[in-house]
């Protein structure tokens, strides 16, 4: 990160970073999306979601270690950084598979997911990568949250939280398909109703420092013989020691 995005992201609380992905990159990912759809949604579904996506192929697997996105998370998380969870989100109109609530926040702290600055260090619990695979243009919905959120001192007010009629605080972020939005899951965040006429298609890989877990699962590396060493370090179980 250069000193620029760190400045931004202690500041908001995530980063937008374009280009994340190649047309090429998505282009594969959507075409297996695709498949997957077409084997389970007979009735065109408002919303789908999908978890553990690692079993769909090798442009999934690729994800773990994004050339494009590790640097920021051995900066974030530290060297030795794992893939907590994934999934992916498709929402044609309306809310989508979590609703339109705001969640997450500084206060009140979360062992799981939290951020702190000490000693010129920005440490995080739960990391996540939300990577746009279609265009999401202002007014259409998508991402929001309160910049600054994961740094507050008192907990997000409850009247608030319902982004059907979201408060002006609540920014919206947008981004071209490829785009990555990095966000620290201590941020208040949500998704906006979706008011575009083509479906938003969002994959989420969701990182912990090494020796944390939010989830209640983990992967089981006998079932992925074809990722490299890097990437099967990534998906190692919680802990401090070797």
């Amino acid at each position: 990160m250069n000193e620029l995005e760190r400045y931004l992201f202690d500041l908001q609380g995530f980063l937008i970073i374009e280009d994340a992905l190649t047309p090429t990159e998505i282009a594969a990912l959507n075409q297996d999306i695709d498949r997957q759809i077409a084997t389970v949604d007979k009735k065109r579904l408002p919303c789908l979601r999908f978890d553990s996506l690692l079993p769909w192929g090798t442009p999934f697997c690729s994800l773990i270690d994004n050339l494009r996105i590790t640097p920021y998370l051995v900066d974030l998380l530290g060297v030795n950084f794992r893939l907590d969870h994934d999934y992916l989100h498709i929402i044609r109109y309306g809310k989508g598979p979590i609703g339109t609530t705001l969640h997450g926040g500084g206060t009140p702290y979360d062992p799981c997911q939290y951020y702190i600055y000490k000693n010129g260090q920005m440490y995080n619990g739960l990391l996540a990568v939300a990577y746009n695979l279609t265009d999401v243009q202002p007014g259409e919905g998508g991402f929001g949250c309160i910049p600054g959120s994961h740094k507050s001192n008192l907990p997000f007010p409850s009247e608030w939280r319902d982004l059907e009629s979201p408060h002006p605080c609540v920014q919206a972020v947008t981004g071209k398909a490829g785009t990555a939005i990095l966000f620290t899951e201590a941020l208040t965040h949500g998704t906006l109703p979706w008011k575009a006429s083509q479906e938003r298609r969002t994959l989420f890989y969701k990182y912990s420092p090494h020796p944390s877990a939010w989830a209640r699962y983990y992967y089981n590396l006998d079932d992925y013989p074809e990722l490299t060493e890097a990437q099967r370090r990534i998906l190692r179980t919680p802990g401090v020691y070797p």
